[in-house]
């Protein structure tokens, strides 16, 4: 049986948020799309205070990309932010699977650099930047890791993730241990004594 190992992305293997960083670092490269920051604010505050769901917020969240040269951007950006990358997360015992809510146009290059074997996030048009499907959270990590593994063949072992609200669904799949990422450290718990 395959065993496997999985980590969220964005504070956990690096210790920012992707899409955050990657439209203000796009807005200070590429002026011209300084514009959409305005609909991207108020939509996060309407986001934040309940009044949308984030899947409709990413629906705008990065309708800036037809508007910059995107593989180059994403080039550049990850060779800006590639060193920030927790170091223990290139010391792995097993395959590495990155499960996160972040766009999937952004993280395949990371993907890469860092040497994990499979990813998993929200789907996103590559050239618009909306979002295709569910925003890739919640009980939608568990719900895509088993559409695209079947659980008779893959054994999760070890869970990573700096949050226990967000991945609690992901965290309950670790048949080894679970780990809490604070400030780039791993804390380990015991998840049926911490949901209990």
């Amino acid at each position: 049986m395959r065993e496997v190992d999985l980590y969220d992305f964005d504070k956990t293997l690096v210790p920012f948020d992707s899409g955050t960083r990657f439209a203000l670092f796009c807005v200070r490269r590429y002026p011209w799309i300084a514009p959409f920051i305005i609909p991207i604010g108020i939509g996060a505050a309407l986001g934040a205070a309940g009044l949308i769901k984030w899947k409709h917020f990413k629906k705008i969240c990065f309708a800036f990309m037809p508007f910059i040269p995107r593989k180059k951007a994403i080039k550049a950006f990850w060779d800006k932010y590639e060193h920030l990358a927790f170091p223990w997360a290139f010391n792995r015992e097993r395959e590495g699977i990155i499960i996160s809510a972040s766009p999937d146009f952004l993280l395949k290059e990371i993907q890469k650099r860092l040497g994990f074997e499979g990813l998993i996030c929200t789907r996103h048009n590559g050239f618009t930047g909306a979002i295709i499907g569910e925003n890739c959270r919640y009980d939608e990590k568990v719900r895509r890791f088993y559409e695209e593994y079947k659980a008779d063949e893959i054994k999760v072992c070890d869970v990573y993730s700096d949050s226990l609200v967000h991945d609690k669904p992901l965290f309950s799949l670790a048949g080894g241990r679970c780990f809490q990422i604070v400030n780039g450290k791993k804390q380990e718990f015991d998840f049926k004594e911490m949901f209990k």
